[in-house]
């Protein structure tokens, strides 16, 4: 049997697994036409890891800097070269496609560029100099889709693209991330339909259970690859198929979906990544690695608010408890860590894992420090936290403290990536949150090129302190082989303040012992609670000193942090 024989067995099995059995054979040919395996076919190797300790990435949207002199995707570009260099490799811009709401997440053409951003050379320019990346908005489009106006007209295929449900359907099981109305009441040339939103009614669900609308999401990720697109982040992909009487999370045909995408994509580039978005409790979440044939990273969505947590409370308990359990990623996976987003610090990944309690007084503590709070519908018509909408600057509120969290967040088996706000130490946009009244807009601030230009030129700036500590911190990082996101990482027993794990590179050479103060307080710990090998000299990297062994402690001042290493070739920038 040759590979491509192989291939459509393997496209088959995962056919009859979302649509049940029956002959699938011309629906396999069309998604291999789709995805045009037959121009340039590839057998991926399993289990590479597509990534090493010199990744790391940058969120960002088209226009989160703007000037009059050019349009945004080239302000990006610009920005990248004159005050990034080579610190990033790979970078995320968020929806850049034509979009209704949302801020981009209401697509109304998944095969363009905003007019107002750029146009795909923009973006392909990118692609040269970086891993870009691309969000699949793969549960839902805008109103203003062609699909949603064919399907007011019934007219085809767009008719059968969206899930029609009655309002009389007893739907209470459903899990909501908002407080709208589920169903959307829409007026079309057959009379009045409901029709199924999770997000909000501009964002109109699509009906995977359509083979066609399957294979036209086939064609956009052909075309996003073409264009030099060699990450996906499968947006809210959790809630992607529906069946009324359940939960319509998580369902078995939306894991087989990520898989049968995952199998297209490697074989004609098998260095492509795909990584699922899904803001839902830990469990969940990691069950989307399948079997190491799933997604290839996940966004490690318990992290931003246990750590946040973890340096509001200054205990470390609950990172510990849950760093503890997490299994490492198996090779070609791994985990995609973030602290801050566009969106806000979701609250859902944090059950289980603190307690309503915890919560509740997590969520009280950001409203003074000038945050917003999202809800989302929950049983029997109540309401929960969903979301707390906050820079991470003013979520810290110093810049010790928001160091600290970066240090965490580069020392962690994983990728680490970077929100552009957070780099650049934005504080809270208030009044682009009322002006808009879009929570979410908080920490979605906008920089004219001279504005930006201006603050990072100033060294007395706390957005020129903090790029600059935090390139340096990126720079180390990249050159500690202990750093690869599949190297080793145990968890250390430090106490309540000290969060502490070890990093070991691959080939066993290079140890590091990472250490960080999350109170306010100064700290002392033991030098043989750490078991450091007495026959090593060891050396912190981020102050460059050198450790005296002959002293019985270590000694933190409020919020430091240590990277001890026994290996010197690799000296601080």
């Amino acid at each position: 049997m040759s590979p491509l024989e192989q291939l459509v067995l393997k496209i088959k099995t995962h056919v009859v697994a979302i649509y049940g059995k029956g002959d699938h054979g011309a629906l396999v040919g069309r998604l291999i036409d789709a995805m045009k395996i037959r121009e340039g076919f590839f057998e991926p190797v399993a289990f590479v890891n597509h990534w090493s300790e010199r990744d790391v990435a940058l969120i960002t949207y088209g226009d989160s800097i703007r000037s009059e002199e050019g349009k945004p995707l080239s302000e990006l570009a610009k920005f990248l070269e004159e005050r990034l260099g080579d610190a990033m490799s790979m970078v995320h811009v968020l929806p850049y496609f034509p979009w209704t709401s949302d801020d981009g997440f209401a697509v109304s053409d998944y095969l363009k560029v905003d007019a107002d951003l750029g146009d795909w050379s923009d973006l392909e320019k990118l692609s040269q100099d970086y891993r870009l990346m691309s969000d699949l908005v793969v549960n839902h489009c805008s109103a203003e889709h062609a699909w949603f106006g064919q399907f007011q007209r019934n007219e085809d295929p767009g008719r059968r693209y969206f899930i029609e449900v009655s309002p009389d359907e007893d739907l209470s099981e459903v899990v909501r991330p908002r407080t709208s109305e589920l169903l959307r009441e829409t007026e079309t040339s057959d009379g009045v339909k409901h029709v199924w939103c999770t997000f909000g009614h501009d964002q109109i669900d699509l009906n995977f259970a359509e083979p066609d609308l399957l294979v036209e999401m086939v064609k956009v990720l052909r075309a996003h690859l073409d264009h030099g697109v060699g990450i996906f982040r499968l947006d809210a992909v959790a809630f992607v198929w529906k069946e009324v009487g359940t939960d319509c999370i998580n369902l078995p045909q939306t894991h087989e979906l990520v898989r049968l995408f995952r199998t297209l994509i490697e074989h004609v580039k098998p260095d492509a990544v795909i990584i699922t978005e899904t803001n839902i409790p830990n469990p969940e979440n990691l069950s989307y690695f399948g079997n190491s044939n799933e997604a290839h990273g996940v966004y490690n969505f318990s992290l931003p608010p246990l750590l946040l947590y973890a340096l509001t409370t200054g205990n470390c308990r609950c990172l510990v408890q849950w760093l503890m359990r997490m299994p490492p990623a198996q090779p070609g996976t791994m985990y995609f860590n973030f602290i801050a987003s566009h969106d806000g610090i979701g609250l859902r990944p944090a059950e289980g894992l603190l307690s309503t309690e915890e919560i509740g007084s997590l969520v009280e503590r950001m409203l003074e420090n000038g945050g917003l709070v999202s809800e989302r519908a929950v049983a029997n018509g109540g309401k929960r936290p969903y979301e707390i909408n906050i820079s991470l600057f003013d979520a810290l509120e110093t810049e010790a403290k928001f160091l600290c969290a970066h240090l965490i967040l580069l020392g962690l088996e994983g990728i680490p990536a970077f929100y552009i706000q957070s780099l650049l130490g934005t504080r809270n946009d208030a009044k682009a949150a009322e002006a808009s009244g879009i929570p979410r807009r908080i920490n979605r601030h906008q920089w004219t090129r001279a504005e930006l230009n201006g603050a990072l030129d100033d060294p007395e700036s706390s957005h020129a302190r903090v790029l600059e500590a935090l390139l340096r911190f990126i720079r180390l990082r990249k050159e500690q082989p202990a750093f690869h996101p599949n190297a080793t990482q145990f968890t250390l027993q430090l106490g309540e303040q000290v969060f502490a794990f070890w990093r070991q590179s691959t080939d066993r050479r290079q140890n590091i012992f990472c250490l960080h103060n999350v109170s306010g307080e100064r700290v002392s710990i033991p030098l043989t609670n750490v078991n450091l090998v007495s026959t090593e000299d060891w050396i912190d990297l981020i102050s460059g000193e050198e450790l005296d062994k002959s002293v019985p402690e270590l000694n933190f001042a409020p919020y430091q942090c240590l990277w001890l290493t026994n290996r010197r070739k690799h000296l601080p920038y």
